[in-house]
């Protein structure tokens, strides 16, 4: 699979992977996956089928979209979440074994792309000026509305004073992985993104990114629940992203533990 037909498939809200293989078998574990872990989860999905002969099914997109499809009995055996509350809704609504476990802490970061005139900065001091004097023209997050990483981007905004600034002059990705894309593209000047997304190579190669203080917003606490029903594979994998071999992998790509 190309980058290319990667971003075109988060576009319309949702992408499908094999974690290792074209073709899937009928016993693959159906996983539901926060676009954040765009990068991270194939990585980890990869060993998973290689330690254990077993096969997984990935669908990346917003966490609150999947856990709304969970509730309404789509058919996924794990979620894993970027905002703790979607799981809490699911074990609410009966759909989940328990309330899971938090895999990981996510953090956002500024991206600027290729050819913008605006500075990356931690205090996002430049990003405000911009939005005063008009080189800002637009600003690329999540939706706030159901992407944990767009409320993060919102709240960030708010301590740095900017938000009513920058609120008229957003574009709004379905998930954190279109935020990214319309940044990556020069569809926006700047992007508020998680870092793990920001500091991927793809990214990387279309722009700079600095870490935004993790103080300035709510702790972007990701938790994971295992759907009512779940096999065995999605058991096991629930499991392995509990181990060692997991969160490292987790930690290079940005998450804390």
């Amino acid at each position: 699979m190309t980058v290319r037909s990667a971003w075109l498939g988060l576009l319309l809200g949702c992408l499908i992977i094999p974690a290792a293989a074209e073709s899937q078998s009928a016993t693959a574990a159906t996983i539901a996956a926060a676009a954040d872990l765009q990068f991270a989860l194939p990585e980890i999905a990869k060993v998973f089928e290689q330690n254990s002969g077993r096969r997984l099914r990935i669908s990346f997109g917003s966490s609150g979209v999947f856990a709304q499809q969970i509730v309404q009995g789509a058919p996924f055996e794990l979620l894993l979440s970027a905002d703790e509350s979607y799981a809490d809704r699911i074990f609410s609504a009966g759909r989940a074994d328990d309330r899971g476990t938090i895999y990981a802490t996510g953090r956002i970061a500024l991206f600027i792309p290729n050819g913008s005139s605006i500075k990356a900065d931690r205090d996002l001091a430049d990003l405000g000026a911009a939005a005063r004097d008009g080189r800002l023209k637009r600003l690329a997050i999540a939706n706030p509305e159901h992407a944990p990483y767009g409320r993060a981007a919102r709240e960030a905004l708010s301590h740095a004073g900017i938000w009513t600034l920058a609120e008229h002059r957003l574009v709004l990705g379905e998930n954190a992985a279109q935020a990214a894309q319309f940044a990556a593209t020069g569809s926006a000047q700047a992007g508020i993104l998680p870092l793990s997304l920001a500091r991927s190579a793809e990214m990387i190669a279309k722009g700079a990114f600095v870490t935004i203080p993790e103080s300035w917003h709510a702790p972007l606490k990701q938790r994971m629940v295992l759907i009512k029903g779940a096999g065995e594979t999605a058991r096991q994998f629930y499991a392995f992203l509990q181990q060692a071999q997991a969160k490292e992998i987790l930690s290079r790509h940005g998450f804390a533990p």
